[in-house]
């Protein structure tokens, strides 16, 4: 077996910086990582971030020192299935996450609720927690969220890799990120095909299907607390459809703030434009606290 490569130096100044939990999940633990306890903002509850499918804390390695500055206690988590956390035990899928991360969030904040923003898969799986846990959090941000029911079959194909010698398997990792997760081609090489391809080869959930149903619509009317949602205009999941979104989330979220899209930005919209995404996430969470 070929030894795992070394992190990027990024990830590796961030590791670093990192505070490290552990909450039990499955036969194992769900692996979390903390930056900015020191500097939280008082009467600002913990930020969590959900990663995206075949992802880990990494999808967010571009934005955690500037929701830091910003004042944000900053808490990420490995979802079971994916990085450094198990499997969760009932399934494969956003739906068997739901239990160890509502367990996982209660053992580390003590029933304080958080503020949530999940990106793509991880935004599918926010909306399922926050369906059948509504007091976990205080306002719920949706990144570039699947499974809302307004395209009519899937916009873009992915090839297969895992059956290739390794050397043959980097070309397929460039194709598919340009096919799904960056708009700007030109983005590829370096940090984000190295942080893609050290996530797939950990995803032990890879038969996943949620994300291409309406779930996430279907479970927004149970979610009580505001909901905000930020996308990259291009985003490959939606296409000429994205224009449908504003008013699939208004139909299906109770306390829907809005939604923001961010021009030249495809899917990975955080990874692609970060200043923008963090002056539209910090305007969702300004616009969606308590008065």
């Amino acid at each position: 077996m070929t030894a795992p490569a070394a992190p990027h130096s990024e990830v590796a100044r961030l590791q670093a910086l990192a505070r490290g939990h552990a909450t039990p999940c499955g036969g194992g633990q769900t692996v979390w990582h903390a930056w900015g306890g020191d500097a939280r903002t008082p009467g600002l509850p913990p930020l969590v971030l959900l990663h995206g499918g075949s992802g880990s804390w990494t999808h967010w390695v571009r934005n955690i020192e500037g929701l830091v500055a910003a004042g944000r206690s900053v808490w990420i988590p490995d979802l079971p299935g994916f990085g450094d956390s198990a499997l969760p035990d009932g399934g494969f899928d956003a739906d068997a996450i739901v239990a160890p991360l509502a367990s996982g969030l209660r053992e580390l904040f003590g029933g304080e609720p958080v503020d949530l923003v999940g990106f793509s898969f991880g935004g599918l799986t926010a909306g399922l927690l926050l369906a059948e846990h509504p007091a976990l959090a205080r306002q719920l941000v949706l990144v570039g969220a699947p499974a809302m029911g307004v395209v009519p079959r899937r916009q873009f194909q992915l090839k297969a890799w895992r059956h290739l010698p390794p050397y043959e398997q980097v070309d397929v990792h460039r194709h598919n990120l340009a096919a799904l997760m960056l708009h700007d081609t030109g983005l590829i090489d370096g940090l984000a095909l190295e942080l893609h391809i050290a996530n797939v080869l950990r995803d032990r959930m890879p038969r996943r299907r949620l994300a291409h149903t309406d779930l996430l619509a279907r479970s927004l009317p149970r979610v009580a607390c505001p909901v905000h949602a930020i996308y990259g205009a291009r985003d490959a999941l939606y296409k000429e459809w994205i224009s449908a979104l504003e008013g699939a989330y208004a139909a299906a979220a109770p306390d829907f703030r809005g939604l923001a899209l961010i021009d030249d930005a495809g899917h990975w919209v955080q990874f692609e434009r970060p200043d923008a995404f963090l002056t539209a996430l910090r305007a969702a969470l300004q616009a969606g606290a308590p008065t």
